[in-house]
């Protein structure tokens, strides 16, 4: 046995132990992927580095393989540009744009999606392909089709896929029109977050189909949601248990804007701990209430900038251990805040495995508990 192979069957056993999978024969596909074909070089952080420095890590390097077969996030590119096998540099810093995700959150929503033997798949974000690989063997190449954004980060995930011996439909393309010609499928599954749920995905899956997307915004707070598709551009769903992350789409990206310039606005005290923020839910329940906001800071320190209006909020303790919200612009982004982190409160602060998402016609709502509790509008 080869050491990828030694490593391999290491981590399908730790994958296997963490259980939580209905399906095993996706833990059957991991030990029979070959990770490393995806995973040529990579980037890792340098531990401490302010903003955050990566260094490249390539194959035959001192801990290259060891690094593939963790159940990590391995980032592959930069900014949408910089590659680890292209980098000269002891150290490069950028925003994470692709990467092959921790297999253990790869086989877990494969799982979740409830695919079974003849469905049809769509997979919204190829990357490096290891996902796609593992859907290919464990469903047939026939069965698959998967979209990369990327045309570079495509080409190499179709090299990589038929070093695998695998030959599913690839596309190069935008992801949230999906695949206009190619439907209708049983499931669609997303490696990217959105916004909200793109259309096209909702009249490319077949009534009685699953969507299994991550729902996030441009404060980059983020929610699995698994819906099931009741009709053209219709369907209804909840978020799941866990914490999944993903990088968001390109186009729902938020646009750039300038330098931060914190200014003076009106003051007076506020009525929730900013620190609510922290919390995985509390952030994305912020996020609801003001959907076009970056949000920057923690812990009693929090900034908020809409990137559409400029309007801003920032927080800061006060000596009587309160907290201080100064506002300005034409949204009131911290009065919104207040009212959705209250009601999340007053509900007992639970996890979004308690919140729904319901689609239709006449948009996209997010509601807590029941149809007929608390509810966001997504922005579409």
């Amino acid at each position: 046995m080869s050491t990828a192979e030694r490593l391999r069957a290491a981590l399908v056993e730790r994958l296997a132990a963490l259980g939580g999978l209905a399906d095993s024969g996706w833990c059957e596909a991991a030990g029979a992927v070959a990770r490393e074909l995806f995973t040529g070089a990579y980037f890792l952080p340098v531990a401490g580095s302010v903003p955050t420095a990566y260094r490249a890590v390539r194959e035959g390097e001192p801990g290259w393989l060891e690094g593939v077969y963790s159940d990590q996030t391995l980032i592959t590119q930069l900014d949408g540009r910089i590659r680890p096998d292209e980098v000269t540099e002891a150290a490069v810093t950028g925003s994470p744009s692709s990467s092959s995700t921790l297999p253990s959150l790869v086989l877990r929503m494969w799982d979740q999606l409830g695919a079974e033997a003849g469905h049809r798949v769509l997979e919204i974000g190829t990357g490096t392909g290891y996902s796609t690989a593992l859907g290919a063997h464990r469903l047939g190449d026939a069965r698959l089709t998967s979209v990369e954004y990327d045309p570079v980060v495509g080409r190499a995930a179709a090299a990589a896929l038929g070093a695998a011996g695998l030959a599913p439909r690839l596309i190069i393309g935008d992801g949230l029109r999906g695949d206009p010609g190619g439907g209708p499928y049983d499931r669609l599954i997303a490696t990217c977050s959105v916004r909200y749920v793109p259309l096209p995905w909702l009249h490319q899956v077949r009534p009685g189909g699953r969507i299994l997307v991550t729902l996030s915004g441009w404060s980059y707070a983020n929610a699995l949601a698994l819906l099931d598709v009741t009709g053209p551009g219709q369907a209804t769903g909840r978020f799941l248990p866990g914490h999944t992350s993903f990088m968001i789409a390109r186009p729902h990206d938020r646009p750039p804007r300038p330098a931060l310039a914190l200014l003076p606005g009106e003051e007076r005290p506020s009525r929730i701990d900013p620190a609510a923020l922290d919390d995985w839910t509390g952030a994305w329940v912020a996020q609801l209430a003001v959907p076009s906001a970056e949000r920057l800071g923690a812990g009693a320190e929090q900034i908020l900038w809409d990137v559409s209006t400029g309007a801003q909020a920032r927080t800061a303790p006060r000596a009587d251990g309160g907290w201080n919200v100064v506002q300005r612009g034409p949204v009131r982004l911290w009065d919104r805040v207040e009212r959705a982190v209250r009601r999340w409160q007053d509900a007992g602060e639970p996890h979004q495995s308690e919140f729904g998402l319901t689609v239709s016609g006449t948009g996209q709502r997010v509601w807590l508990g029941t149809e007929d509790g608390p509810s966001w509008d997504l922005p579409i």
